[in-house]
């Protein structure tokens, strides 16, 4: 499984080779691509960020570990799908979300995925004002009838959940339920401690932030998503101190080796230790909701807090991972035994956004 049929280079030999590539040709500046087969780290590697243990932030990469502390905590009855978040939560019931579920807001469909217009940075990482501007917000859709991607208010739904069920902060409990049990606390987060920064690669623009500008103003990731751009998932927010230390579970800082490693141990039992049973696994990775997301405008397949068959994953529906805002991205691959992830430095969209793929399939290619 290590080797090609021909005996040619490994996948950890080929794969650094094309990071390589990619750094020096200048599409690239900084990429670290880590792969687990059937429990076994195969990949590990980097190319223009000081090593494999450099913190990337991710984005959205993030709500696939939000996803999975759901997950981890459910199947210990400590949280419930069918439970609704104003169960745990009770001022969420406002405005008529009494009865939108934990399900919902994994599946994106519980119709709160609107910001106030005018929102900061700075209010952005208040995480009691945040969860009570989210707690106050009036559907935009009757819960659970059609989805539309919660690019924000997904972490603190979620995120406030389960804090009122656990007593932890969303980071703290991440850290004990997933990061501490696969032996990478210290790459695996939401906000950073302060003692991490150091560590953490700063992002530039490709041009990712020039095609969020690029939008239409009707476009509902621009007009309720994200309504302004200094909350709009770029180098720019991403590299500022206050940002990186809030704990918000949308979006996630990590090395490609720890979010790899996650998605591993959900597949089966990596040096010891699985995250989930394979009956959860296969409950959260079924399709869910699918068809036309109303705020991406595009068709998406979802399972519960993953997204399912994405270009990078082979346009598979047995693969199901999240992917951030500029080209990162993690998955799980259940037909192959195979958990792939990709942190990148340079942030892009659209023709200029195929790391990942090219990655991925180098590596689909040695099983």
């Amino acid at each position: 499984m290590t080797r090609s049929p021909l005996h040619g280079p490994t996948p950890q030999e080929h794969v650094g080779a094309l990071l390589d590539q990619l750094v020096s040709s200048g599409a690239e500046s900084g990429l670290q691509v880590a792969a687990y087969a059937d429990g076994e780290l195969i990949v590990d590697a980097c190319a223009g960020v000081p090593g494999t243990d450099t913190l990337i932030h991710g984005f959205s990469l993030g709500k696939g570990f939000t996803a999975t502390l759901v997950h981890v905590l459910a199947e210990r009855g400590i949280l419930d799908y069918d439970t609704p978040v104003a169960h745990y939560w009770p001022e969420f019931a406002a405005h008529g979300k009494e009865r939108a579920t934990v399900r919902q807001a994994l599946t994106h469909t519980i119709g709160v995925p609107q910001l106030p217009v005018g929102l900061t940075p700075a209010e952005l990482c208040d995480w009691d004002a945040m969860c009570a501007v989210v707690a106050s917000l009036e559907p935009l859709w009757e819960p659970g009838s059609t989805s539309g991607y919660h690019g924000w208010t997904f972490g603190w739904i979620l995120g406030e959940t389960v804090r009122r069920a656990t007593g932890l902060t969303p980071g703290e409990a991440l850290r004990m339920y997933v990061a501490e049990p696969l032996g990478v606390a210290d790459e695996l987060y939401f906000g950073l401690p302060a003692a991490a920064l150091g560590r953490t690669a700063p992002l530039v623009e490709g041009n990712w932030a020039a095609w969020l500008a690029s939008l239409p103003p009707t476009a509902p990731f621009v007009r309720l998503v994200a309504p302004n751009p200094s909350v709009w998932t770029t180098a720019e927010l991403a590299n500022r101190q206050d940002y990186l230390l809030a704990d918000l579970p949308a979006c996630g800082t990590t090395t490609a080796r720890a979010a790899a490693r996650l998605y591993a141990a959900l597949l089966g039992e990596v040096d010891g230790v699985r995250l989930l049973s394979r009956e959860r696994v296969n409950l959260a990775a079924a399709v869910a909701v699918e068809g036309k997301d109303r705020m991406l405008l595009a068709q998406h397949s979802k399972g519960l807090g993953y997204f399912l068959a994405l270009p990078a994953m082979a346009g598979e529906t047995t693969s199901f991972g999240h992917h951030g805002s500029g080209g990162s991205l993690a998955f799980a691959d259940r037909a192959r035994g195979l958990s792939f992830a990709l942190t990148r430095t340079r942030l892009v969209a659209g023709a200029a956004d195929t790391s990942a793929r090219v990655l991925a399939d180098a590596v689909r290619a040695f099983l």
